[in-house]
């Protein structure tokens, strides 16, 4: 169906619009006495509701309320307000055609030139816990219909949906009024706004479902990145985030970039950056690659990333002295060349004495939840060290998204269940060898978890909690085994392995066999099982079978 329309010959030109009268609603009441006094003195009429009408008027500024407006009282509990024809008209009247301004006249409504309004605080709402009919209540609906509307009508009418753009309304009023680029900025803005919070409205109906036996909210909801079925995916997927900054550039110096983060997000587009240069994109996906290995583990854990692959990760029993020391140590050991210029992430507070060895080597960024306050003087010395602070909550999101050509492909997030290693081995298939003692399984459930952070083809030796060598990225999974073999050099000898996925062909176990590696863990599920299982049953050594692969592109 398509809108109404005139004849163009019609519309008259319109570029500075004087503003004689402004609507004002707002939830958000930072700066909005400073507005409203620079309106006041401009002899600007200012229509208001509820809250913001009370907050203007005990100020000391004349303010019409909009039921004097409507004729109409505010009912039910608030929920109605400015959804009358005596608001909309006024809103919406084009008068660049006359025949708008007549019927405006013929109605006796004024027109305004300005609306200043932002939404019910629904993010922060579902953010502080509340489930329900008190987020329900959180779901604005007279804003967004004022905002839309003066979008729409950008050649006419001023919409403001931050306080950020007061101080350009101020200028504006002073200078005579509104331009039309101004306008179209604003619109610009105002329809990005209503698209961000109708995402995250539509957001918390897909991770709260209502469903429960006895027809009541369920809080918990159906968590959609596990569907049961295709079926289980929305309809539609609409990706919202507010600009957080324009970066210096993107992976390469010709790229332009900038970092945009959910207002309901927890993650390291939230982080607070504590001291250091600027982030750049490349430290962005290095930092989050860091993080979602440092948080696959429930020991204290540290992770060194080096263009998106670990070239070291390692876990210290939680009980150790200045574990998470320990950890960052053992890890920086897999590989220090490589840990030169890489980016660490820990999942404990960053102590003093980690601090101290960190400070010994080139570092680009140090991502923790936290840090002591010894340790933030000792960093801080570094000058270009970047320090993030996660955000509290910080989780990873259940479902992950990646641009393609014309599209997006979303899946659940590969992640591992926070339970004993004794847990997670329970759950694989023994199929060479003896059942592995209990140190050497929590070392195989160390590599097979660690594995989940490199690059496919992905093979991760392991010993004692650590990496010990890794061999990533390659196009088969032999070269893969012998860079992770290269890279471990004598260590190879004593220690374990994972792979990503299963060995097609034993020529990839064998380079492992010849290193000395003595249990390995694998998916399996090769055709040529068999050939593998004969190649670790020559060797004498213990195989597992884990069912499934964590292929990571």
């Amino acid at each position: 169906m398509s809108g109404p329309s005139h004849d163009k010959s019609l519309y008259r030109e319109r570029d500075i619009v004087p503003i004689t009268r402004a609507l004002l609603s707002v939830s958000d009441k930072r700066d909005l006495l400073t507005l409203a006094e620079a309106l006041a003195g401009a002899g600007v009429e200012i229509v208001s509701t509820g809250s913001t009408a009370q907050t203007i008027r005990d100020a000391g500024f004349a303010v019409t309320d909009v039921a004097q407006v409507t004729g109409f009282p505010e009912s039910l509990d608030g929920r109605v307000k400015t959804l009358h024809p005596a608001v909309h008209s006024g809103l919406l009247a084009d008068l660049r055609l006359e025949s708008h301004e007549e019927q405006l006249a013929e109605l006796g409504i004024s027109p305004f030139q300005l609306v200043v309004v932002n939404l019910y605080p629904f993010v922060e709402t579902v953010a502080s816990g509340a489930q329900g009919d008190d987020v329900i209540e959180q779901i604005d609906i007279g804003g967004p219909a004022m905002v839309r509307a003066s979008a729409k009508n950008h050649a006419n009418v001023a919409i403001v949906v931050s306080p950020d753009a007061y101080p350009s309304i101020i200028d504006a009023v002073a200078a005579g009024g509104t331009s039309l680029a101004q306008r179209r900025t604003l619109a610009r803005e105002a329809f990005q706004h209503t698209a961000s919070y109708d995402t995250a409205v539509a957001a918390w109906f897909v991770d709260n479902d209502g469903s429960s036996n006895d027809g009541s909210s369920n809080a918990g909801g159906t968590d959609a990145a596990a569907p049961a079925s295709a079926d289980a995916f929305a309809a539609t997927v609409t990706l919202g985030g507010e600009l957080q900054q324009t970066l210096r550039y993107g992976e390469n110096s010709h790229q332009k970039a900038a970092l945009y983060a959910r207002p309901d997000g927890h993650g390291i587009a939230q982080a607070t950056q504590l001291h250091g240069k600027e982030m750049s994109y490349n430290n962005f996906v290095d930092a989050d690659a860091a993080v979602r290995a440092a948080y696959d583990f429930i020991y204290p854990a540290v992770a060194i990333i080096k263009h998106a692959n670990p070239c070291g990760i390692a876990v210290a029993k939680p009980k150790a002295p200045d574990a998470i020391a320990s950890a960052h140590q053992r890890a920086h050991e897999c590989d220090p060349v490589s840990a030169f210029g890489g980016v660490i992430a820990a999942n404990r507070i960053v102590t003093l004495k980690m601090a101290e060895t960190v400070k010994e080597i080139f570092t680009e960024v140090l991502v923790a939840p936290g840090f002591e306050d010894a340790a933030l003087d000792v960093l801080k010395t570094k000058k270009n060290l970047r320090l993030l602070q996660l955000p509290d909550g910080f989780e990873r999101e259940d479902t992950e998204v990646r641009q393609i050509s014309g599209g997006l492909l979303v899946q659940d997030t590969d992640r591992f269940a926070p339970v004993d290693p004794a847990v997670t081995a329970a759950s694989w298939t023994l199929a060479t060898g003896e059942p592995a003692d209990e140190e050497t399984i929590v070392d195989l459930v160390f590599a097979w978890k660690a594995c989940r952070a490199v690059k496919s083809n992905g093979i991760l030796l392991a010993h004692n909690g650590a990496s010990v060598g890794v061999g990533m990225g390659q196009v088969n999974r032999v070269d893969s085994c012998q860079l992770a073999v290269t890279r471990a050099g004598d260590r190879a000898a004593g220690s374990v392995a994972a792979s990503d996925a299963f060995f097609p062909f034993a020529d990839g176990l064998q380079v492992l066999l010849d290193a000395g590696v003595k249990a390995v863990v694998q998916p399996g599920g090769s055709v040529r099982d068999e050939e593998v299982i004969q190649a670790a049953e020559a060797a004498g050594i213990t195989m597992y079978f884990t069912g499934e692969r964590h292929f990571f592109h």
